[in-house]
Order: structure tokens, then C-alpha cells, then sequence
């Protein structure tokens, strides 16, 4: 695991495999012209770096075109000078590796977040030894891993004289919602390091991570002079050709398409980032997009979705099953299907994200103040009949299921001392954060709504642990999390979800329908979303496979085979 040029002397050239790539310590590098060919070593699919550079210009001239200086700082903590926590954490553990799914896990958060995955036997080999240290936050209600942080002792791994350790890959599950993920991480594996009598934990960042580095400042981390330099190579792309930046106006759905376009080979044109607008080209084939909706979306199909009452009449003449539904407009009619189905949703005809939805109604004085929330979305609002269940997002694409996952409304858990207003706005930040802007909780009528039906004021103490719902929909763009089932969801749903998709006609869609359980039969259709996130549903493959539909000829020729063998079959 450990590579030195003289196993029998002291330690010198010492790169050690962390899983992702080799982590070479520069320090222990005399001749510069050994580190450069060590870093051109590097193995496909691999991220190795060169840290603790103090003469990065020396280095970079051994190998100019193959290496470039990584847009990182570094910081160091003073692990002695570490002040304790105030808080405990609240509804998450921290703890090392356990099982063996925990590594599966721990992958999975490096999907999302465009980090180098690791062999996952690597990581269950490891987990006990003496230079890597993997721990895992678990969340205790559902005892998933939400987040993960890797520690390297650098006495363990080469006898470092200076008894030094560092961080590495410190990554939060998007979706997780509890505050302190991130510092109870760090706090976690600094107070191992304590415990082993080591002195500094150092740490490799992006220059443009604020949040990150608002953490690591307020732990105590200071700024360390010395770089980090990596090997040019299609992972790290966007360092060292000046796109990163230009991206940076993208929001994640484009993005992820685009970098998924770019490691093909296919030139991506941005034509207006901040709309999330781009264009494609391969082979002479050129398409524009607007993150998953593009050019081969039919206009016949983008207003089908537009308006959901013939996007209902449409699925159903298919053999879907649909909600019954009224228009707004008769108060006695209203009266009527009230009393008849006891709870109804109320959303407007027309919009998106969730805007002007209201779900649960039980009142006629509720029902008449949400159609006006609606109203102010599209002046035709519908009344359908509430399904009791969860909120399942189905992606097909080429009238294929990529992915499905069950869409949480979002929650807050009491701490005792906080009011409901104010769990919900922390709760809005770290969703924000999380999302790169796409997701906050409004502090508007619907979720006061929410909020009071539960028997609480907004104004109120949440009792500690007490979890409280503060909307009824789950749309990510209000506050939701979503949470995959692409392996375990009912065919009977799959083939709702491909009739639904087949009705409109749309190439790439996101049907929604209310489950009871995304393992049974039982559904009721809700809508059409003709431009689904495809970065939701990582780590399944939903941008590869929306490049497939639009450039099938990028595909390589080994897979397209192999796909044709399938259909045949």
C-alpha cells in the first residue's frame, strides 16, 4: 500500500493508495524529476496528488505538459489547540466502518459528489488499518450513511518526524438534513488523532469551497503555505482548461449533463448558463437543451405536460390508473367532493416545482384560501382526491426506467430550544446549500398550514426529538429529499410509469405517482415532469443514459452490441 524507493533506509518517495489514487508526500521527494514520474504513473480512472509541494514551478517544469498545479489551498489544525463542541450530534452517529455495505454506501456519496470511487474491497480491507481511517455518520432513524470522512496518519504511513495526519475526502450526502454533519466529522477524526498523541491534521480544499472553508476556519484550521500539483487527466478536466469557472452559472441538472457530454468527447456550447441552456455537438449532429428537455421533445408533448388536465385525460385513456378531479370554480361542487372524499389536493392547471400546490385538505375555508394560492400559478386550478402514500419520481428516458425514488416532504426534529420557524429556516440553509441554491423551505401559508394542522405554532419550541413535517409535498425544489428504490420499485409501477411516458410521446420524462409503498401494486397517477433533474437521481446512471438517447453513436460499440442483444432477446 506504502511505496518507498528504499524499504531497507529511511522513508523517501513515499506515495501511499488511498483507494481513489496515490497520495504522494512531496517531503519525502529529493529529486523533483522522482515525483513527476511518479505522478505520470498514475492508473486509469484514478485521481493520484502530490501534496505538500513547496516549489510547485519546480516540479510542473519536469513534466509541463502533463501535469498542472491544483486551484486548492491547504490548511493545518493545531489538533491540541481543538476547542470542544458546544452541541451533540442530533440524529446521526458517528462511527468507523462495520459492514460491508457501508463501503457500497460510502461509493455512493462519491458518485453524487464527483469524487473518485473506491474499490469497495479496498475499503472493507482497510478499515482496520493503521494508516487509513474511514467513519461513516449514520442516521439513527433510518440508519443509512448520510455522510463519510477518510484520515491518513502520517507516522503510520511513512514515519513522519513532523507527527503529523490528514483529512481527505470529507463528502455529506445531499439529501441528509441534520445540522453539523460536516463538523461532526472532522471533530470525530480529530479526536482519534488526539487520542494517538499526534500534533497537526492538514487538508487539501477547492479555493472556491466557501462553505467548506467557513468550517475548517471556524474549527481553528489556518492557512498552510505549500500546494498540491495532479496529472493531467479527463477526472480533473475542468481544473486545468478553465471551464470549471465558465460552469460555475450552471446549476447542477445542467451540469451534470454537460460534464457527462465533455468525458464523451462531444463539445458542449453554453448558450445561457443561468437558464441552464446548452448546446451539443457530435459527428455532426447538433442539439440544444435546456438541461433534460431537448431539441427531440416534441412541442406537441412539452404542452401535453404543461397542462395537467389532459396530461390526466391522455395517461388515463392509456389504462392509467388517475386521481378524480374537478375544476375550481363551483363552491357547492366543491362542498360536494369535499365531503365525499374527505381530504383533496388542490394545485394549479399549469406550473412547475411545486409552486401553488396544497396537499390534505380537509376544510372549505382551507380548500377556498389554497385555490387562490394556485391561482396566483395559473388562473384554472384543479381539485383531485388526496391518496394517502408517498410521492414516487420515476425517470424514463427513451421509454426505459432509469430511476425511481421515493420523494420525502421535508421534516425538522426538535433540539428543545429552537422554535419551528427557526428549525425550518436552518433546515432551508442546509437544503440550499446542499442543492447549490435549487432547494429552499418557503415560509409561506401551505407550510404554516402544515405546521398547524400538526397541533404546533410557528413560533412554538419543538420538543427535543420530536420530527415534525412542515409541508405535505415532497418536491426538492421546496424543501424535499429524495432516497433511491430504482432496485427494489414494482414492475407494475415501471409499466404505469412507460404508458404514461408512451401517451404523451416525450423521449425523456419524470412521472410522478403516489405510492403506498414503491415495492406494491398500488398507485395513483399525479403528473408529467417533461424536464425531470436527472442529478437527483445519482448514483443511478441518468445522464449517461440521456447522452445515449441524444448521441447514440458516443456510445462505445461494445455496449451498443450489447444493448442490441438485449432488445432482441
Amino acid at each position: 500500500m506504502v511505496q518507498v524507493s528504499d524499504p531497507a533506509g529511511p522513508a523517501a518517495d513515499v506515495s501511499l493508495d488511498c483507494g481513489w489514487g496515490r497520495l504522494c508526500f512531496a517531503q519525502t521527494f529529493a529529486d523533483p524529476a522522482h515525483l513527476a514520474r511518479s505522478l505520470e504513473e498514475e492508473g486509469p480512472a484514478r485521481r493520484d496528488i502530490a501534496f505538500y509541494v513547496c516549489e510547485p514551478h519546480v516540479l510542473l517544469a519536469q513534466a509541463p505538459i502533463d501535469l498542472f498545479l491544483d486551484p486548492s489551498h491547504a490548511y493545518r489544525l493545531d489538533l491540541a489547540a481543538l476547542k470542544p463542541s458546544l452541541r451533540s450530534p442530533a440524529g446521526f452517529r458517528i462511527r468507523p466502518i462495520e459492514r460491508e455495505s457501508d463501503a457500497a454506501a460510502i461509493n455512493r456519496i462519491y458518485r453524487v459528489r464527483n469524487m473518485v470511487e473506491v474499490d469497495p474491497g479496498f475499503l472493507w480491507s482497510h478499515r482496520e488499518g493503521s494508516a487509513l481511517t474511514y467513519l461513516v455518520a449514520e442516521d439513527e432513524r433510518t440508519g443509512a450513511v448520510i455522510g463519510t470522512v477518510t484520515g491518513i496518519d502520517h507516522v503510520a504511513a511513512f514515519g513522519d518526524p513532523d507527527n503529523g495526519t490528514s483529512l481527505w475526502c470529507l463528502a455529506i450526502d445531499a439529501q441528509a438534513v441534520y445540522p453539523g454533519l460536516g463538523e461532526a466529522l472532522v471533530r470525530a477524526l480529530a479526536g482519534r488523532f488526539q487520542k494517538a498523541a499526534r500534533r497537526t491534521l492538514d487538508l487539501s480544499v477547492m479555493h472556491d469551497n466557501a462553505a467548506a472553508i467557513g468550517l475548517y476556519e471556524r474549527l481553528g484550521f489556518h492557512r498552510l503555505p505549500t500546494f498540491a500539483v495532479k496529472r493531467r487527466n479527463p477526472i480533473n478536466e475542468r481544473l486545468f482548461t478553465g471551464t470549471a469557472s465558465a460552469d460555475e452559472a450552471l446549476n447542477p441538472y445542467a451540469r451534470i449533463i454537460v460534464d457527462e457530454a465533455r468525458r464523451r468527447g462531444i463539445h458542449a456550447e453554453l448558450l445561457d448558463a443561468k437558464g441552464g441552456f446548452f448546446r451539443l455537438t457530435y459527428g455532426g449532429r447538433s442539439l440544444r437543451c435546456r438541461e433534460s428537455l431537448s431539441d427531440l421533445t416534441s412541442a406537441v408533448a412539452l404542452s401535453i405536460c404543461d397542462d395537467k388536465s389532459v396530461t390526466r385525460r391522455l395517461v388515463a385513456d392509456a389504462g392509467v390508473v388517475v386521481p378524480e378531479q374537478i375544476v375550481a370554480g363551483d363552491e357547492a361542487e366543491l362542498q360536494a367532493f369535499l365531503d365525499s372524499r374527505g381530504q383533496i389536493v388542490v394545485k394549479p392547471a399549469r406550473g412547475e416545482q411545486g409552486r401553488g400546490i396544497s396537499v390534505g385538505i380537509s376544510t372549505l375555508e382551507d380548500a377556498k384560501a389554497a385555490i387562490e394560492t394556485a391561482r396566483r400559478e395559473c388562473d384554472r386550478v384543479l381539485v383531485e382526491s388526496c391518496f394517502q402514500g408517498r410521492d414516487l419520481r420515476l425517470v424514463v428516458i427513451d421509454f426505459r426506467l432509469v430511476a425511481a425514488a421515493i420523494r420525502e416532504p421535508p421534516a425538522v426534529t426538535g433540539n428543545g430550544s429552537d422554535t419551528v420557524r427557526a428549525l425550518i429556516e436552518q433546515l432551508s440553509r442546509r437544503r440550499q446549500s446542499a442543492t447549490s441554491g435549487e432547494s429552499t423551505v418557503p415560509l409561506d401559508a401551505e407550510t404554516e398550514r402544515t405546521v398547524r394542522a400538526a397541533g404546533f405554532a410557528m413560533d412554538a419550541v419543538l420538543p427535543e426529538g420530536e420530527r415534525l413535517t412542515v409541508r405535505r409535498t415532497a418536491n426538492l425544489h421546496t424543501g424535499g429529499t429524495i432516497h433511491d428504490v430504482t432496485d427494489i420499485v414494482h414492475p407494475r409501477l415501471v409499466e404505469a410509469a412507460v404508458a404514461a411516458a408512451r401517451a404523451i410521446d416525450i423521449p425523456v420524462c419524470g412521472i410522478d405517482l403516489m405510492v403506498e409503498d414503491p415495492s406494491r401494486e398500488p398507485y395513483v397517477f399525479i403528473e408529467a415532469n417533461e424536464r425531470p433533474g436527472l442529478a437527483n437521481h445519482e448514483p443511478q446512471p441518468t445522464a449517461e443514459r440521456f447522452i445515449d438517447l441524444l448521441f447514440p453513436l458516443s456510445i462505445p460499440a461494445s455496449a451498443r452490441t450489447a444493448r442490441l442483444k438485449r432488445r432482441l432477446d
